[in-house]
């Protein structure tokens, strides 16, 4: 287990494993220089500290898979550092970035019982130029609300169809919405 400060990382490990890695050591050897690694890999110094801290519990978790005859120990402590920054980039990625209230007032128009109605009537339109199976599977789940299991036992059509209905069926609705807005 690591415990963390705001000051330091300091890892409260036991500090030799039988095959001799002291994590200690190591920490005091290469922290700094992985810490630089994981900084310029994020440009975010919270996790750096974290890719840093990853790296010494990865280490000290597959301390017995170390081996000097195959690389020093920076080798396999920069290593083990890289897979953690990819990890903590993809993570990064996988969240949503906030976007300000700012930009989100006044970008769109006011909503009006005109507009709704006018979108209503539109959504209809593009609705009834699709085949009956099509649009038979987007009223029901889109709007109804049911399950494709649901769907299934009505109508007695496997879920699987339904749902290849549902995506070709949307895609035809989003091309003739998209036609709609150019008209």
């Amino acid at each position: 287990m690591l415990a963390t400060t705001n000051a330091e990382r300091v890892v409260a490990l036991p500090p030799e494993s039988p095959e001799g890695f002291d994590v200690h050591r190591a920490y005091g050897e290469h922290g700094g220089a992985l810490y630089g690694f994981a900084f310029n890999s994020t440009r975010d110094g919270d996790i750096a500290e974290d890719c840093v801290q990853e790296t010494f519990v990865r280490a000290w978790r597959a301390r017995e898979k170390y081996s000097a005859d195959r690389g020093s120990q920076r080798t396999w402590l920069f290593a083990i550092a890289r897979n953690v920054v990819v990890d903590a980039l993809r993570a990064r990625a996988r969240r949503p970035s906030p976007v300000p209230d700012e930009h989100l007032e006044g970008d769109a128009e006011p909503r009006t019982e005109a507009s709704a109605v006018v979108d209503r009537i539109v959504i209809h339109c593009a609705l009834a130029t699709l085949s009956a199976e099509h649009r038979e599977v987007i009223v029901a789940v889109q709007l109804d609300g049911l399950t494709y299991q649901q769907l299934s036992e009505r109508t007695g059509v496997p879920a699987a169809t339904l749902r290849t209905r549902m995506f070709y069926g949307m895609k035809a609705l989003r091309d003739e919405l998209t036609e709609e807005d150019h008209r």
